[in-house]
């Protein structure tokens, strides 16, 4: 069964106590709630698709140059999602304003039924493999079923070491180049695969790292 989506918009702008409760779901696809002397455990396994501006102001890096927040205002405003509830998050992006003109182009471009069957074709072949989509491999499974090269190993290493990673982003890496290696219907996880993998980490990484 798929999972259903959860969409949140401006997510720095809710409470950090807020988000921090999704961790626990995120992580483990269940939530506990414990009133008094009772416990309740109850299923809660979804998607989150969240989404959020670069600055206060909205235009830090745009091409107009109509940002005047300060490095301390941004950094401030992107600290309000904590480090812990980054590491549960698979896939982050920084998305750059797209120009009016490549709006309306409507020429091109891969089709959405096209990529859906590419989609399926890779969860078949992780079903196949393994009997389980990449996303519910545990840490004890990744050794047998993400298994690096030498060079992706090493690549892997470097990024763990420059932006100081978690043991929980080491193992999300991994099952994020799996899911790409799928889709390019290749076998074994190559280099160009761990790349791409880290590469959707970055986004919010890059600004704790010292000067």
């Amino acid at each position: 069964m798929v999972a259903p989506a959860i969409t949140i918009d401006e997510l720095p702008e809710f409470e950090q106590r807020v988000l921090d409760v999704l961790r626990e779901p995120l992580e483990s696809g269940h939530i506990t709630i414990s009133r008094a002397a009772h416990q309740a455990d109850f299923p809660a396994r979804f998607q989150l698709i969240a989404a959020m501006n670069p600055c206060p102001c909205g235009y830090a890096g745009h091409s107009s140059a109509r940002c005047h927040c300060s490095a301390e205002q941004i950094a401030r405003y992107q600290r309000r999602i904590s480090g812990p509830l980054l590491d549960r998050i698979d896939i982050q992006l920084e998305v750059a304003a797209v120009d009016p003109l490549t709006l309306a182009d409507s020429t091109g471009g891969e089709t959405s039924c096209s990529i859906a069957a590419r989609v399926q074709q890779a969860a078949d072949r992780q079903q196949q493999r393994q009997g389980k989509r990449n996303q519910a491999l545990a840490p004890c499974e990744l050794e047998q079923h993400c298994k690096l090269d030498g060079y992706g190993h090493t690549v892997l290493q470097r990024s763990m070491a420059r932006f100081q990673w978690s043991g929980r982003a080491y193992h999300r890496i991994l099952r994020i180049a799996r899911t790409i290696a799928d889709l390019a219907a290749s076998a074994r996880i190559q280099e160009s695969h761990v790349r791409e993998a880290i590469q959707y980490q970055r986004a919010l990484r890059e600004r704790d790292l010292p000067c």
